[in-house]
C-alpha cells in the first residue's frame, strides 16, 4: 500500500508538471527527487516546499524544458516521504536513485542533510555511472559548507551564521533589548544557532546579558508553557530562536498566554502558523529573517507574489520561498550549460550558476558551494499598516521589511577544503 501510494503521488506530480510535453515524442524527463518530511511534526513545512518546487518546475517546463544533448527535456518532480527521519531519508535516497533520479532535493533538517551528504559521497565513489548531485534548500547548519563540504552538495539557503548576522544587525540598534533568552531545538542546527547567537551578541551587543539558554527535543514538545514560564521569569527582553513549524507556533502561543511582552528574533517566524498564533501580541515584537518577504518594496516582487497566490489561492498554502525559485532556475541554467545531468559536468556548471528572477539575484560560490543571495529582516504588523500590503496565510498580519542586505553584506568566510573528482 505504501509503495502504491508513492507511485500514485509520483505519477500525479509528473502529469501535473509535463503539460508542454504530453503530446510530443520527447526524450525522457529528467527526474528530480525531493526527499522530505511529508508526514510527522514538520509535514506542513514539507508540503510548502513541494508547492514551491512544483511551481518552479512548471515554469521551466512551460518554456520548453531544459536543453540537453538529446534535445529538450522536461523536468519531473518526484516526492519521497522521509518522515523527517535519517534512516527513512537514506532509504528514500536509494529508492530515488534506483528510480532514475540524478538530482536530489532536500532541506528541512540539517541532521538529515548531513547524513545525505555522507551517503551521496559514498554512493558516487562506489557507482560512478549513477552519480547524483544534492541540492539543499533549507538545511542551514554552517558545517555543511565548511568542514563537511562536498563537491556533490550545493546549498541554496543562507546558512545559520549568515541569517544570524542579518538578525543581529537589527538587534544591535534595538536599545530596548538589555537581556536575551536563547531557545533552540536540540540538534546540529539548533546548536549552531545557539553558538552563533552568543558569539555575535558578544561582538555586537556586549551589553546584552544572556539570561537563559536552553535546547529542547525537536518537534516532540506538545506544551511549551514550562519554557515560556522560564523565559518570562528570567526577565528577558527578547528570545532568539531558530524554532520552526510546531515548535515555533506552540512556543509563541504559550508566551502569549502567560503574558510575555518581550520580542522574538526568529529565523522562521514569518509563516507556518506563527503569525496567527502570536496575534496582536506579535505586532512590533516578532522579527524574522528570510531570503525574501512578500512586502519587499518592489513592483517585480509584488508581481512574483501575486503570481504565486494565483497558483495557490488557499490562505493555508501561502508560504513562498524565493530561494527555491532561484535554485530551480540555477539547475535549469546548469543543465543547459552542461547539456546533461551527468553529475560531474552538472556540478561544474552549478559552481558557476548566476541567476536573476523577479528582481532577485543569486550566485553560487564555487569554493564551498554556498549560494550568495540577498537577505531581509521584517517586523510583524497588521495588514494595511504602512509597508504591509500583504498578510501571511490569511492571518491579517504581515511583515514590514525593516532592513535589506545585498549579498556582499551577508557573505561570510568558509573553511571548506573542497575535494573534486579526478
Amino acid at each position: 500500500m505504501k509503495n502504491l501510494r508513492r507511485a500514485v503521488l509520483k505519477s500525479l506530480a509528473a502529469a501535473a508538471l509535463l503539460p508542454a510535453f504530453a503530446r510530443a515524442q520527447a526524450p525522457a524527463p529528467i527526474k528530480l527527487a525531493m526527499i522530505e518530511g511529508l508526514s510527522g511534526g514538520n509535514a506542513n513545512g514539507g508540503e510548502a516546499v513541494f508547492r514551491n518546487l512544483v511551481w518552479a518546475v512548471e515554469r521551466v517546463n512551460q518554456r520548453g524544458g531544459v536543453k540537453t544533448r538529446e534535445g529538450a527535456r522536461a523536468l519531473q518532480l518526484d516526492r519521497y516521504d522521509s518522515k523527517g527521519q535519517i534512516e527513512e531519508a537514506l532509504s528514500s535516497l536509494r529508492s530515488a536513485i534506483d528510480d532514475g533520479a540524478r538530482v536530489i532535493l532536500q532541506g528541512n533538517s540539517s541532521a538529515v542533510a548531513a547524513a545525505l551528504i555522507e551517503a551521496v559521497n559514498k554512493h558516487n565513489e562506489r557507482e560512478p555511472q549513477r552519480r547524483v548531485v544534492f541540492l539543499n534548500y533549507s538545511a542551514v547548519d554552517p558545517i555543511l559548507t565548511n568542514e563537511k563540504c562536498s563537491f556533490w552538495h550545493f546549498r541554496f539557503d543562507a546558512h545559520a551564521d549568515m541569517r544570524m548576522g542579518a538578525l543581529m544587525s537589527v538587534l544591535r540598534d534595538d536599545r530596548t533589548v538589555k537581556s536575551a533568552y536563547l531557545l533552540n531545538p536540540d540538534y546540529s542546527f539548533g546548536h549552531a544557532v545557539q553558538r552563533e547567537a552568543k558569539r555575535q551578541l558578544a561582538l555586537q551587543r556586549p551589553d546584552v546579558q544572556v539570561v537563559g539558554e536552553e535546547l529542547h527535543p525537536l518537534l516532540r514538545i506538545k506544551d511549551f508553557a514550562p519554557y515560556a514560564t522560564k523565559i518570562k521569569a528570567s526577565g528577558a527582553d527578547a528570545v532568539i530562536t531558530g524554532n520552526f513549524s510546531n515548535d515555533l507556533t506552540l512556543l509563541v502561543k504559550a508566551a502569549r498566554e502567560i503574558g510575555f511582552e518581550g520580542r522574538f528574533y526568529t529565523f522562521y517566524g514569518n509563516a507556518l502558523g506563527a503569525p496567527a498564533a502570536m496575534g496582536e501580541a506579535g505586532i512590533g515584537k516578532v522579527m524574522a529573517v528570510a531570503d525574501w518577504l512578500p512586502n519587499v518594496p518592489a513592483a517585480q516582487s509584488d508581481a512574483f507574489y501575486q503570481s504565486f497566490r494565483q497558483r495557490y489561492p488557499r490562505p493555508a498554502d501561502d508560504y513562498v520561498h524565493m530561494r527555491l525559485q532561484l535554485m530551480i532556475e540555477a539547475l535549469a541554467q546548469a543543465i543547459d550549460k552542461a547539456g546533461t545531468v551527468e553529475a560531474v559536468p552538472l556540478a561544474n556548471a552549478l559552481e558557476q550558476a548566476a541567476v536573476s528572477f523577479s528582481g532577485w539575484v543569486g550566485t553560487m560560490r564555487a569554493a564551498d558551494h554556498q549560494f550568495q543571495q540577498p537577505l531581509v529582516v521584517g517586523v510583524m504588523d497588521r495588514q494595511g499598516a504602512p509597508g504591509v500590503k500583504f498578510d501571511v496565510e490569511g492571518s491579517g498580519y504581515g511583515f514590514r521589511v525593516v532592513r535589506q542586505f545585498p549579498p556582499p553584506k551577508v557573505e561570510m568566510p568558509h573553511s571548506c577544503k573542497m575535494v573534486r573528482p579526478a
